[in-house]
């Protein structure tokens, strides 16, 4: 893709993936590719470049580098994250530009070493915290450490004279495109994938991202663009994805959007959980609920996580299968007991033949995930009948009682 100057002096020189499907092994879906975004800052007397690319684009970065005739001029690589998605392309960079020095935080040293093993001997590696800068002559970069946003050694890079923020991992989304702005995008894709992107990677650091807004806005820094390291770049409306985070950190929905109050998710074997699934469903709806129904072995997990981030419920169903869930159901229990959605009430249901199981393994799942459960959850024997899924109702209208004594 061609070379973007994202403010005066800084230019966008990453890479676009159009073919990924999954990120994090299978465990995130990326259905529309993603970028990997590294940007030039060029200043009156130095130029830096901020983070890399992941290392098979890594010719796609050196040839914008070279078409700005930045390689045997660049005085500065900052590594704002070493995950091998951003920091990749590092060594060869390094070997292209000797002479660049390397700022990070100081728990990215340690890491970048592990990665790159013998290829960083002889590196100039400096550390720094929030609050020091990087003179590049009419450009400063100053450093904001962001600690498990979303790993340890995360920090962010803000560019005062341009009010141009460039926080790695955060407010990004996994979106291939020709266009690099928001402005160039249809807005509900790019807030949809937004919303999975934080859905997948930065839920479980709910707190963490409602302390560094805080902190960000005590700063007092002022921000009109704000371009990530995946996905698009904030320019018409940063502030949008700014109260975004701010909504999903503290489990609320964000504005414009109709995300379902309640999500439903089972698998079934003969068709017994499946009816349970459909009343409770069915049943919530009549309530007035906006609900989605989800088979999990027909569907994608990580787009299931992204309906959880705003829904005000989370309803579980399996058969029992050896005493527990169906495998089927495992991946998203793991995921939701590492991810720990903020709010929700939950609620656990599923057949069984001669013995059960299922149910009190999902509603210890749920709760392991910080859901809180109503009841010890609907475990119904064989096939159910009429006034067993008249039971299915009653799960949905307890469900209905403890949302709107919450005031939900």
């Amino acid at each position: 893709m061609a070379i973007v100057e994202v403010k005066s002096g800084v230019y966008w020189v990453g890479a676009v993936d159009w073919n990924v499907r999954h990120f994090h092994g299978v465990t995130y879906t990326t259905h529309r590719g993603t970028t990997y975004n590294a940007y030039l800052v060029v200043g009156d007397k130095y130029r830096a470049l901020v983070d890399t690319v992941y290392e098979p684009f890594t010719d796609v970065l050196v040839a914008h580098l070279e078409a700005l005739g930045a390689l045997e001029n660049l005085d500065y690589v900052v590594v704002n994250h070493v995950e091998m998605d951003h920091s990749g392309a590092l060594p060869r960079i390094k070997e292209l530009s000797p002479q660049a020095k390397i700022y990070c935080s100081p728990r990215a040293v340690e890491p970048i070493k592990k990665h790159f093993g013998s290829r960083t001997d002889g590196w100039d590696i400096t550390t720094v915290k929030t609050g020091d800068e990087l003179d590049l002559g009419g450009k400063t970069i100053r450093f904001i450490e962001a600690p498990m946003l979303h790993w340890p050694d995360s920090m962010f890079s803000y560019i005062p004279e341009e009010k141009l923020l460039l926080p790695n991992d955060a407010f990004g989304q996994h979106l291939a495109s020709s266009q690099r702005f928001d402005d160039e995008v249809e807005n509900s894709i790019l807030m949809d994938e937004a919303a999975k992107y934080y859905a997948n990677i930065l839920l479980p650091f709910n707190s963490l991202v409602e302390r560094k807004l805080k902190e960000i806005a005590e700063m007092g820094i002022e921000i009109d663009t704000i371009a990530p390291s995946h996905g698009i770049i904030w320019r018409r409306d940063p502030g949008q994805i700014i109260t975004a985070y701010q909504k999903w950190s503290t489990g609320v929905e964000t504005p414009g959007r109709l995300s379902p109050d309640a999500v439903v998710v089972f698998d079934t074997m003969y068709g017994s959980t499946e009816k349970m699934a459909e009343v409770i469903t069915e049943e919530l709806a009549i309530l007035g609920y906006r609900v989605n129904l989800y088979n999990i072995g027909k569907s994608d997990y990580s787009d299931i996580i992204r309906e959880i981030l705003e829904a005000k419920a989370v309803v579980v169903g399996s058969p029992t299968l050896n005493n527990g869930i169906l495998h089927s159901m495992s991946p998203l229990l793991d995921a939701l007991k590492g991810l720990k959605p903020k709010g929700k009430i939950g609620a656990a249901f599923g057949s069984h033949g001669w013995r059960g199981g299922a149910v009190s393994q999902i509603a210890g799942s749920l709760a392991e995930g910080g859901i809180e459960v109503i009841g010890d959850g609907l475990a119904i024997p064989w096939i159910p009948s009429d006034d067993e899924l008249q039971e299915c109702r009653n799960l949905a209208r307890e469900l209905d009682k403890v949302l709107k004594a919450k005031g939900q």
